[in-house]
């Protein structure tokens, strides 16, 4: 997780008495290259994170490397307009739109709630924290109405953001497409769970991406995935499985339900479930034949054009 390793360097930092600087885009408007919540960590000599790159990113590395060599105390909370045709907070970028950012040189006094932030992390748990000049804060708020908040008021400002694992995807068959599409979603941060009934399959003890695996009955499968707003893809070995667990799981409320497999065979099996008396409104939810058409091919292909239709979703 991206935004564990930068938690844990910057916690290594503090720890080791480095002086470093973080820094976070904590509001953005419009087409930014810097989107609220991206994160950076500067220090004399290394750089984890990104707040959007490009001339703009630069230009506050080195304003970061400056606070370090003068070992000031600055913090900075400084608007960025990404267009030639503004005055003044010009970015250097013309991609519109406008990010806030805030620079802030990390203080022995942030050690206890880092050791927090990673803590929680590391564990697959979500947490909330607040960040303001008066450094950082942990929150015990578990029903955070939105992801990221930035307030101002009089000066003052605090940014509060609930962190840690907040998509969850359940992957149902182990195979080959299974092990690309985990190391993918992997990547892209949300937390893989994938099932398969066969004993001792190769792909599934490759599989090193994924949070957690489980050899399952498919028959109970619907037991082991709860109602909420999770992604769920269904890529077990045959078609009879792929049934199954269909069936087991179309009662159930997700935010994604999709199935892998030809037009062919996806045909067959939907007009099955309209002769059982499944209603059509429960048939058009599931993404079948799942993710985007791009003619893939590959495993790693298919994996892609998955990701694409959950990464819309997810946004939308």
């Amino acid at each position: 997780m991206k935004e564990l390793a930068l938690w844990k360097f910057m916690l290594q930092q503090l720890s080791r008495n480095n002086p470093a600087v973080f820094m976070c885009v904590v509001e953005s408007n419009g087409s930014s290259p810097g989107r609220q919540g991206f994160k950076m960590v500067v220090t004399e000599n290394e750089l984890q994170g990104s707040i959007g790159g490009g001339i703009m990113e630069h230009k506050f590395v080195e304003q970061a490397k400056e606070i370090l060599r003068k070992q000031t105390e600055e913090l900075i909370v400084k608007k960025q307009i990404h267009s030639k045709n503004v005055s003044t907070n010009q970015s250097g970028m013309i991609c519109s739109g406008e990010q806030t950012l805030a620079v802030y040189p990390v203080k022995e006094k942030d050690l206890h709630q880092i050791e927090k932030i990673v803590e929680a992390l590391a564990t697959h748990q979500p947490i909330t924290f607040q960040f303001s000049e008066a450094g950082f804060l942990i929150l015990n708020d578990d029903d955070l109405s939105s992801q990221k908040i930035f307030e101002q008021d009089n000066g003052s400002w605090k940014y509060t953001e609930r962190i840690g694992y907040t998509n969850y995807l359940h992957i149902i068959g182990g195979g080959h497409v299974s092990l690309a599409f985990s190391k993918l979603m992997h990547d892209l941060n949300f937390h893989v769970t994938v099932y398969d009934d066969r004993i001792d399959l190769n792909t599934m003890q490759k599989n090193v991406f994924a949070h957690q695996k489980f050899l399952v009955d498919y028959e109970n499968i619907d037991q082991l995935i709860p109602d909420g707003n999770d992604f769920v893809v269904i890529m077990t070995f045959g078609y009879r499985t792929d049934g199954v667990v269909l069936r087991k799981l179309l009662n159930k409320r997700f935010r994604y339900l999709g199935l892998l497999g030809s037009k062919n065979k996806i045909n067959k099996m939907l007009e099955e479930l309209r002769n059982e008396g499944i209603a059509d409104s429960v048939i058009q939810s599931i993404h079948a034949p799942v993710g985007m058409q791009i003619n893939s091919q590959t495993p790693e292909e298919i994996a892609v054009s998955i990701a694409a239709e959950i990464i819309k979703i997810k946004n939308s």
